[in-house]
């Protein structure tokens, strides 16, 4: 469906001197997804969607509204100030430059101009190399996403937005009769279909079914406090789960974080940078956020100390601090606080360095899910595939290992930050929303972390 773009204009001037502030979004999206269970197609699905949103703020409060009928906007945006009118807030949001530009992903293939039988030969490409002996089931799960995007605001912005996404997610599960074991993977990211294009999808797919094969034969893990190594998935579901959801404006304005009024105090060790950045190229990247701000590079921690958060404008007004680009949402759901690229940044040891001074550790590989409390600083993790470390060598494989412990305690006790570096990709969820994000770093030593069974 065409927008038109002097109707959406004509729809802010008629409400901008109603209201404190307003702003547009409209856009249409198309998507795609196959689902291949144990070798055969079990789902594949195709869509598309448009959506109007109109937000404005009086009298300290938000109305908000949502169509898909082009021919509603006007009286959708009067129901908005009605419903801001009906309410008393506080909110408050400021002032900012408008923007007028026009970003585009990068894309050689946009996906739906890929024919369907190449995403199907890629699915199945993945299956059989993920079919190793030992491997009894696998699901492979294809999805691409695209959408065209305007913004537009009573400060007179005016933004166009393009964009693109591909991912392939793989799971396989071996069984030896007795128990089962599961090995998993995923990639993609923001552009067209020649990005899983370069991915060598035999190798993807052989992995995870080794992985999984592997794990039924590997020992129960010992509990207590040792010094581990974490790959950089599992650094960076750590820094995400762990760090980056504390480290979200509105849930430090609730009461539910442990770093609310902890600016610029030293959190953790001075190995420590985390940045949160959708200019990268990473699944949670993006040209301007749903407020219209434009994305830039957060550092969260540097050397260990506490800089910023990450915020909207509303946010951002309340705490003095500047908008940074993270209010986050579908069209049709409210912006609110999200990650984009979240990692820590690499140091300088290899990883033969951050091993071979661990005389009895753990080798934690992947993640397999876990829960964090912002509030009380506490969590826990499940590493997808470990290992025993002795006199600096990786030795034994193990299964089900947990790692938990305090958040900044473990923080504080990172001692070795590796020079690689790899950013996963996933989807993230709050308040019923989920949005595309990356997270990711190096290989990490922590000393005297608390690993037990899960």
């Amino acid at each position: 469906m065409d927008i038109d773009m002097d109707h959406l204009e004509r729809v802010i001037s008629s409400i901008a001197e109603k209201v404190e502030y307003a702003d547009l979004r409209a856009g249409t999206s198309s998507s795609g997804s196959i689902i291949l269970k144990d070798g055969k197609i079990q789902e594949v699905k195709s869509g598309e969607a448009a959506g109007f949103r109109v937000r404005v703020l009086k009298k300290g409060s938000w109305g908000f509204a949502f169509t898909d009928e082009p021919e509603e906007l006007e009286g959708m945006a009067l129901h908005a100030v009605k419903m801001a009118e009906s309410l008393r807030g506080d909110v408050e949001v400021g002032s900012l430059q408008p923007q007028h530009d026009k970003t585009s992903v990068k894309s050689s293939r946009t996906p739906s101009d890929v024919p369907a039988d190449e995403k199907r030969e890629l699915v199945f490409e993945a299956h059989h190399a993920a079919s190793v002996d030992g491997v009894v089931s696998t699901t492979v799960s294809y999805v691409d996403m695209e959408s065209s995007t305007v913004f537009l605001n009573s400060e007179g912005s005016f933004i166009e937005m393009n964009d693109s996404k591909v991912a392939l997610f793989l799971n396989a599960v071996a069984s030896d009769g007795t128990g089962i074991q599961f090995g998993h993977g995923s990639c993609g990211g923001t552009g067209g279909f020649e990005i899983l294009e370069r991915e060598d999808i035999e190798e993807f797919g052989r992995i995870a079914g080794e992985k999984a094969v592997r794990l039924l034969s590997a020992d129960s893990p010992p509990s207590g406090r040792f010094h581990v190594i974490t790959d950089p998935e599992l650094t960076g579901v750590f820094i995400h789960e762990a760090l980056g959801h504390a480290a979200e404006a509105d849930l430090i304005l609730q009461g539910d974080s442990i770093l609310e009024g902890r600016l610029g105090e030293r959190i953790a060790s001075e190995s420590v940078t985390i940045v949160d950045d959708p200019t990268i190229d990473g699944f949670g990247s993006y040209s301007y956020d749903a407020e219209g701000v434009e994305a830039s590079r957060t550092v969260l921690v540097e050397d260990g100390a506490l800089r910023s958060l990450l915020n909207s404008r509303e946010t951002a007004f309340k705490l003095g601090l500047e908008p940074s680009g993270n209010a986050r949402s579908a069209i049709g759901d409210q912006p609110i606080v999200r990650m984009s690229n979240t990692f820590l940044e690499p140091g300088d040891l290899s990883f033969d360095e951050l091993v071979e001074d661990v005389r009895d550790g753990i080798y934690l590989r992947g993640s397999r899910g876990g829960q964090v409390d912002t509030g009380k600083g506490i969590f826990q993790f499940n590493a997808a595939e470990s290992f025993r470390i002795r006199d600096g060598e990786i030795c034994e494989p193990l299964r089900d290992v947990s790692l938990s412990g305090n958040v900044l305690e473990t923080l504080m006790n990172v001692d070795g930050v590796g020079s690689d570096f790899k950013l996963g990709i996933g989807f993230c969820g709050k308040s019923g929303q989920s949005v595309p994000v990356g997270d990711g770093g190096p290989h990490v030593r922590i000393l005297n972390a608390m690993v037990g069974g899960t």
